[in-house]
């Protein structure tokens, strides 16, 4: 289903629209000191302002049946890390937290999202994160090759064969290294083992039914989650959503092309802003000079350190959100017009991979290889990826290598989680949902949030049109914020508006503003990670964005 610009309501209207749908019980949601985690502060990660931010982790089986059982020897387990803001007041619900991924450690968010919360929200809900398993502070870990990110790394568009079959051989010795260097929990890293460890993690917390606020990947994993366990859910919101109908490897091609249309927007505002850049007056013209340039660091990377894929690891940001454009803009005009290496080194230092994206990336691949099928005929991975190119030179072969190790994962892969409709899906969800997204959103197409409301009867639609941010809701557009709001609070869902529009449209918020200052990246909001369709943003870097036009 194509995306199609449709007028925005106002505030007002977002509230009249709404219905009541899901009635608030304290009773089933409470926490009221029932869980059996014991909660002490946090010693390895910080609130992100005065919050009481607590930690504790959870041990959960290895291996499950289907529908949860554990199988295996008991003690083949994970211990799950977790962190938790309390509510401000007395505590009616529990709020889980997913920031997206797969790949991400997500405890850092209990806190993060306390804080972006209206107080009546934090008043009532307690605020729960987790480390998904394999990643941040749960063990055992996925571990691959650290050294696969050392720079200068090999251009990601092969000059001819003998270039794509290095980048396919170091593509296949990194999957090998993390069946190497990981084990037996690559076996069991479907985002069904993750649903279930949600599962464990509510009943530890002693509540019957769970609100769950999912970003990105993670409104995936709250979709499967409702379909496992459609009994222990209260609420959720889902952000940024995932095509449900399309499996990994369909997705990330889908998403080669989003990913080419938010940089296209790049450039047409660099493009408006050229009294600032000096790139060009026209769109066309600025994507000329950053291809130029990448073309140019392939013969001499700057810094020495940056080559053309770690340009493209660091740029890929301007496609989350446009408050990195002017960081983006700033460190290329440097570059492009000033011959100044410093500015586009400590962008690649601030956004880039390194030795340390190790895990996330070894999480992504372990969770998306397994998820789903992939081609076996690396053939049909070639062809797609000069197609793509094609179509979306600013991502398509980067895309096609990010997700590769697939191709040769150890761990086997199996059947797409598919929600409704068709045979063998599971399913649907059919309580209420509130589904967000941006229609400029380069990492999660927009007409994923419409085929997974077709999939789920009682969701209901909210877009920021024009919007170009992944990850919309607690973000500062007070007519999403206010439906979000609505709904935790109350349980007050817009109500649909029909199968083809958005239930409510809210307006986008204004473009950012060109710095003055080009020499540092400036504010951020966090890299995205790895480039699959499910990353958001991590919130160690987080400040307040920048003032707007």
């Amino acid at each position: 289903m194509r995306a199609r610009s449709w007028a925005a309501v106002s505030v007002g209207a977002v509230l009249a629209s709404m219905v009541v749908a899901v009635p608030a019980q304290a009773d089933e949601t409470a926490p009221a000191g029932r869980g059996t985690l014991d909660w002490a502060p946090c010693e390895d990660i910080k609130p992100v302002a005065d919050e009481n931010l607590e930690c504790a982790t959870l041990t959960v089986p290895l291996a499950r049946t289907s529908d949860g059982h554990r199988i295996g020897r008991l003690d083949d387990t994970v211990e799950l890390a977790l962190s938790r803001v309390p509510a401000t007041g007395e505590a009616r619900h529990t709020l889980l937290v997913n920031p997206g991924g797969p790949g991400s450690a997500g405890r850092r968010w209990a806190s993060y999202t306390h804080w972006r919360l209206p107080a009546e929200l934090r008043e009532v809900y307690d605020v729960v994160s987790f480390d998904p398993r394999g990643v941040g502070g749960s063990t055992p870990s996925v571990a691959c090759d650290p050294a696969y990110f050392t720079p200068v790394r090999p251009d990601t568009v092969p000059a001819g064969a003998t270039e794509e079959a290095e980048l396919r051989a170091d593509a296949e010795a990194y999957a090998q290294a993390c069946a190497d260097n990981t084990g037996l929990l690559l076996e069991h890293m479907r985002t069904e083992d993750t649903a279930h460890d949600m599962d464990a993690i509510r009943e530890a917390l002693g509540v019957e039914r769970i609100d769950y606020l999912g970003y990105s990947y993670g409104s995936y994993l709250g979709a499967v989650y409702s379909a496992l366990h459609p009994g222990h859910v209260r609420s959720l919101v889902l952000d940024s959503v995932v095509d449900p109908d399309k499996p990994w490897y369909e997705s990330n091609l889908a998403q080669s092309r989003s990913l080419n249309r938010a940089a296209e927007h790049f450039f047409d505002w660099t493009a408006r802003h050229d009294d600032a850049y000096g790139l060009g007056t026209t769109g066309e013209q600025v994507a000329a000079a950053y291809y130029a340039l990448r073309s140019e660091l392939a013969e001499e990377p700057a810094g020495g350190t940056v080559g053309p894929t770690e340009l493209e690891s660091a740029a890929i940001v301007i496609a989350y959100s446009g408050t990195y454009w002017p960081s983006v803009a700033g460190a290329l005009a440097a570059r492009i017009n000033d011959a100044e290496d410093d500015p586009l080194v400590t962008l690649y230092e601030a956004y880039g991979e390194d030795a340390g994206s190790d895990r996330g990336f070894g999480t992504y691949l372990a969770v998306q290889c397994t998820d789903s099928r992939w081609p076996g005929d690396w053939s049909t991975w070639s062809a797609d990826a000069e197609r793509t190119h094609q179509e979306a030179p600013f991502m398509g072969w980067h895309n096609i290598w990010y997700n590769a190790p697939c191709a040769f994962w150890s761990a086997g892969s199996g059947d797409w989680f598919q929600i409704g409709d068709g045979d063998g899906a599971h399913p649907a969800y059919d309580g209420d949902v509130l589904l967000v997204h941006a229609t400029e959103d380069g990492a999660t197409p927009v007409e994923g949030a419409f085929a997974l409301r077709e999939r789920l009867p009682g969701a209901s639609l909210v877009v920021e049109e024009g919007g170009h941010t992944h990850g919309v809701a607690l973000t500062g557009n007070a007519c999403v914020d206010e439906a979000v709001t609505a709904y935790l609070l109350d349980g007050r869902l817009p109500a649909r508006a029909g199968d083809e529009g958005p239930d409510v449209t809210c307006e986008a918020r204004p473009e950012p503003r060109p710095r003055t200052d080009q020499s540092a990246p400036g504010t951020m909001v966090g890299p995205p990670g790895p480039v699959g369709p499910g990353y958001l943003v991590d919130p160690d870097t987080t400040v307040e964005p920048e003032t707007s036009e």
